[in-house]
């Protein structure tokens, strides 16, 4: 029990570290939330003009919930269960975090920065169904949209603890991060959402 009272928590607040947020501040002295989407993550930060700074963004992102889980499976190896309710911890974090009044990213980086240690195959195969669809539409929203709808099934490929915790976070997090793209949705489907490197664009 006392590894779940200590783990759960911290994944969530390692995750709700807002970089994006934190890095424009500090560096351009700007909200990076009234900036073109609004959005806290690397796509958003990438778009306000910093190529640096969104690189950055990225890779913390991604590196603060790998982070959040492989401490977690420092503490309790093995405990696949415990690993994964971090992973969601994590994401919910970054998604909902406490510093900005639980508005934050998309968590597509950190999602993929959760199954680096959970299942580091599925995230390569998720990494390159990403680049293939961004390489073919130019779309950062459709290619995370599609990777995010793949995760499982490379997921439930290549691990075989399928405990009804484990097939639970791993539907929860796409179906989160799918719906986080509501907006982008609705801009795919009316064909007014702008391909990356167009100033205007929003993601």
């Amino acid at each position: 029990m006392i590894p779940w009272l200590v783990s759960i928590p911290l994944a969530y607040l390692l995750g709700s570290i807002p970089f994006g947020y934190l890095l424009v501040k500090f560096f351009r002295h700007q909200d990076i939330r009234a900036t073109g989407s609004g959005n806290i993550g690397a796509t958003n930060v990438l778009r306000s003009g910093s190529k640096a700074l969104g690189i950055a963004t990225l890779l913390l992102d991604l590196g603060k919930a790998y982070i959040a889980v492989a401490i977690v499976q420092h503490i309790a190896p093995g405990n696949y269960d415990l690993a994964t309710s971090a992973a969601v911890a994590a994401i919910l974090g970054h998604v909902f975090p406490i510093w900005l009044g639980f508005r934050g990213g998309k968590g597509v980086a950190s999602a993929l920065g959760v199954f680096i240690a959970l299942t580091w195959p599925s995230a390569l195969c998720i990494l390159a169904v990403f680049a293939i669809v961004f390489l073919m539409s130019r779309y950062v929203s459709l290619a995370s949209i599609i990777a995010s709808a793949s995760l499982p099934i490379f997921a439930f490929h290549f691990v075989s603890q399928r405990s009804p915790i484990v097939v639970a976070g791993f539907l929860f997090i796409p179906l989160l991060i799918i719906a986080k793209h509501h907006q982008n949705i609705r801009r795919l489907l009316s064909g007014t959402e702008n391909r990356f490197g167009k100033r205007k664009a929003v993601a």
